[in-house]
């Protein structure tokens, strides 16, 4: 079939875009209205004028540039169809951008024929960026543009385990997270999209989350796997559906996690 796909630039321009929404209003209780919206298990679960206008400002580029492709975002839902797909979450990280902690970011990703190529992760309070271009995994800051490359070779017992919130584990049962987390080095909690993208960039081993749905991790899985790591549902599937997910920088080491997950 034949298609364009866009360039890396392009995910740059969203970015610029998204930032110009997004910046402003954090920590600017003036510039900020929040609201709450329904979701299953969440008693509160935040939306913000910055993730409205920041995905409403991205959708206006695409259309404008790529009118044949298909858009999914976390606020206006899906519109089109065909094989490229654009994947948004104008503030992953709603919570944490409320609190005024860094660790939020606007996920753009690109899907072509429903599996991820494209993805960006923009944090631009600290002016950092995580990309991949469809062949490898990128990241730009104050230290200067480097390529990513995730950790490999640690055994268990020496990784870093992941984990947004505590609150979901106890609602799956089904899922061994007391054994993987007994069997590593240490866990900590609540870096959100930033925590999978320091997994890219070799400062985590394995992420764990529960519950996603595709816009909070079609981003991150080209610039993880581009990165040299892996992400499957905890059945060993693809995730760009989202569900329950493990990243990690190993194979070797994603392999034995997903076993005691699954004891």
């Amino acid at each position: 079939m034949n298609y364009t796909v866009p360039d890396i630039a392009f995910l740059h321009e969203l970015a610029d875009a998204a930032d110009k929404q997004t910046l402003p209003r954090f920590r600017s209780s003036l510039n900020l209205h929040v609201g709450s919206k329904p979701k299953e298990g969440f008693r509160f679960d935040p939306v913000t004028d910055a993730d409205r206008e920041a995905e409403r400002v991205m959708r206006e580029l695409i259309t404008a540039r790529y009118p044949s492709h298909s858009i999914m975002g976390e606020e206006f839902g899906l519109t089109g169809s065909g094989p490229l797909q654009w994947v948004l979450d104008p503030v992953d990280g709603t919570r944490p951008f409320l609190c005024g902690l860094p660790v939020w970011g606007t996920l753009i990703g690109l899907t072509v024929e429903q599996r991820g190529h494209m993805g960006m992760m923009s944090q631009p309070l600290t002016g950092e960026r995580f990309w991949a271009d469809g062949q490898h995994a990128w990241r730009s800051g104050p230290q200067g543009t480097a390529q990513l490359q995730t950790r490999k070779g640690l055994p268990l017992e020496q990784a870093i385990l992941h984990l947004t919130s505590p609150e979901p584990v106890a609602r799956h049962p089904e899922v061994n997270f007391a054994a993987l987390e007994a069997q590593t080095l240490m866990i900590r909690y609540g870096g959100e999209c930033y925590a999978m993208a320091m997994l890219a960039a070799g400062q985590i081993d394995l992420c764990l989350e529960y519950g996603l749905q595709p816009y909070d991790i079609v981003a991150l899985i080209p610039i993880i796997e581009q990165a040299g790591g892996v992400v499957t549902t905890l059945s060993g599937d693809r995730p760009e559906a989202g569900g329950n997910i493990l990243a990690c920088g190993c194979p070797r080491l994603h392999e034995q996690a997903l076993r005691i997950l699954n004891s």
